[in-house]
């Protein structure tokens, strides 16, 4: 029974190396023919060392239908399913070489048993289990997003854990998916088939590496790239290769630059100048503007003194502007530059950042880096001949352009304003506010009382149009008189009495009565209309004295004089010359 059954493999081998050589394997018509396959020959092969379990090599000897047929040198071949190529995405050829899993020595036909698949598996394992062991990294491609990390193919599934994945956590794992990615193997159990990688542990370690060749070839001068690596207030920090170097605000640009993020952003590649580098505290300062020359070398050439040029205005103080010639050239307006009329207290009344202004180069000083200019250089000085369109005694036409305390400026034409004293606004009214009388842009007209073109003053008047009723008050007011005025205004000492437009007098609190007073309101009020006696007159002083007290004791000898005479002429028959006599 048992030789039978050798004989059928036999049978069974040769009828398949005979469809082989039909279907165009091995042999073809006219070959030289192989020698016969002897007894002794297939014997001897039994007892090679082959053993189930055993990945071994093989050679692709047919492709029929869904299967391979492959010789490994065994008294028999051995059949691989055709779609076990196709999952590892190879195409079998006729003579391509190949490992080979060996299942089983024979199956039902007397067959060896062979599978691609658990021998790519095992030769992957075997992959790993080296970079473990050595310590060398694997590629793999994640594919997908797990419970606290990522799955990673490298042949066979493996876990990354999420604080392995990068030298800093990742907040987006998602948008690694798909990406092929390096990594060192630190956990492995082949019998369970797991695997656990950390991509950040090969990131270190060639962080490291980059770190020691750059610590190498460092040195002060020297021009190289690195990449912005985190941006802040102060500069950036930029990482030269496993060194990180602080690229301060102040060497990004030879002009002015209000944050980093203006020129930089985090991942930009950038070619930097190492300034200075300690190499016991691994520091290095890194310039950039310094890859160009300093503007500042030929800026008298660009800016010679007395030349008209453009400028944007970038930074405002209390004593000027700040001009931006060209980057990195700045130039100086004082405030004392900015006008030729008017007195600029802060530069904001003129300019404002980002406003494009035309100056004039007054002085460079390449030394200290400075450069004034001037704004109002570039117009005419108006002051120049304010004689000959402005005069004294003159009478012009103005808009109040401004109101403060002690009067008002008053523009007479662009640039030129006249300053209108609250003391020259009435002959008449003790005014305690210019608003009392003018409103900011009211068209008014004035006298010219001074021109100062040295100081840049223009004095105004605007009582001096009108005559100065003070002058004939002595005349209309003597003292002694009777007159009628309203009460305008109430103090502690007494009342204001307007006896016509613009000429007040006061009622003394001591001339309101002949008994105590505390208060004016006891006696008069606002509006009240009353008849008093002038007592003082000073035109020079532009006081009138005014009594109701006096008023009343007049009146009272009147009435005493008068009701005396009437009592001599009764007992005198009526003989008003003699009255008249003894009166005088």
């Amino acid at each position: 029974m048992e030789m039978e059954k050798e004989e059928k493999k036999v049978n069974t081998l040769a009828g398949r190396q005979a469809e082989a050589r039909d279907e165009g394997g091995a042999r073809r018509e006219g070959a030289t023919e192989e020698p016969q396959e002897r007894m002794e020959d297939w014997f001897r092969e039994e007892v090679s060392d082959f053993e189930e379990g055993e990945v071994v090599r093989g050679r692709i000897v047919q492709v029929r239908g869904g299967e391979v047929l492959v010789d490994v040198g065994y008294k028999s071949e051995g059949t691989i399913a055709l779609e076990e190529f196709q999952r590892s995405g190879t195409i079998p050829k006729v003579g391509d070489e190949i490992e080979v899993y060996l299942e089983a020595k024979e199956d039902n036909e007397g067959l060896i048993v062979l599978s691609k698949d658990r021998a790519d598996k095992i030769k992957v394992w075997d992959t790993v289990s080296h970079a473990y062991e050595k310590g060398t990294p694997v590629e793999g491609r994640v594919v997908e997003v797990v419970k606290g990390g990522l799955a990673v193919d490298v042949g066979v599934r493996a876990f990354l854990p999420g604080s392995q994945v990068d030298l800093r956590p990742v907040k987006n794992l998602s948008a690694l998916v798909g990406q092929t990615i390096r990594a060192k193997v630190i956990k492995l159990n082949r019998r369970r088939g797991n695997v656990v990688l950390s991509r950040r542990s090969m990131l270190e370690e060639e962080r490291e590496d980059r770190r020691r060749h750059t610590l190498s070839v460092l040195h002060e001068g020297m021009s190289l790239t690195g990449t912005v690596k985190n941006i802040t207030d102060y500069g950036a920090f930029v990482d030269l290769g496993g060194i990180d170097g602080l690229l301060h605000v102040t060497d990004m640009s030879w002009g002015r630059i209000g944050h980093p993020s203006e020129i930089f952003q985090v991942g930009d590649q950038i070619e930097v100048v190492v300034l200075h580098f300690d190499r016991e505290t691994s520091r290095v300062s890194l310039g950039y503007k310094q890859k160009s020359l300093d503007p500042w070398e030929s800026v008298d050439a660009r800016f010679p003194v007395g030349s008209k040029v453009s400028g944007r205005v970038v930074s405002l103080t209390n004593y000027g502007a700040f001009v931006e010639l060209e980057p990195g050239v700045e130039g100086l307006v004082h405030v004392s530059e900015m006008s030729w009329t008017r007195r600029v207290r802060h530069p904001s009344k003129l300019v404002n950042v980002g406003d494009q202004v035309e100056v004039m180069v007054l002085d460079v000083n390449k030394a200290t880096k400075r450069i004034s200019l001037g704004m109002k250089q570039v117009e005419p000085d108006p002051w120049a001949t304010i004689e000959e369109r402005y005069t004294p005694g003159m009478r012009v036409q103005g808009k109040v352009r401004n109101l403060t305390d002690f009067g008002a400026f008053v523009e007479l034409e662009p640039g030129v304003d006249g300053l209108l004293h609250i003391s020259d606004m009435s002959w008449t009214r003790n005014i305690g506010h210019p608003s009392e009388l003018l409103k900011k842009g009211q068209p008014i007209e004035t006298l010219i009382l001074n021109v100062d073109r040295e100081a840049k003053r223009i004095s105004l008047g605007l009582k001096q149009i009108q005559p100065d009723p003070w002058e004939l008050v002595a005349e209309r007011y003597p003292v002694g008189s009777r007159v009628t005025g309203k009460i305008v205004r109430l103090t502690d000492f007494g009342a204001f009495v307007e006896l016509e437009p613009g000429v007040d007098g006061l009622l003394h609190i001591s001339q309101m009565s002949d008994r105590p007073i505390n208060r004016p309101e006891d006696i008069v009020n606002v509006g009240d209309e009353l008849t008093l006696m002038v007592i003082r007159v000073d035109p020079s002083e532009r006081r009138i004295g005014l009594s109701l007290k006096e008023l009343a004791a007049a009146i009272e000898r009147e009435a005493v004089k008068e009701y005396k005479g009437r009592q001599r002429r009764r007992h005198r028959g009526g003989d008003e010359s003699y009255d008249d006599e003894e009166e005088e």
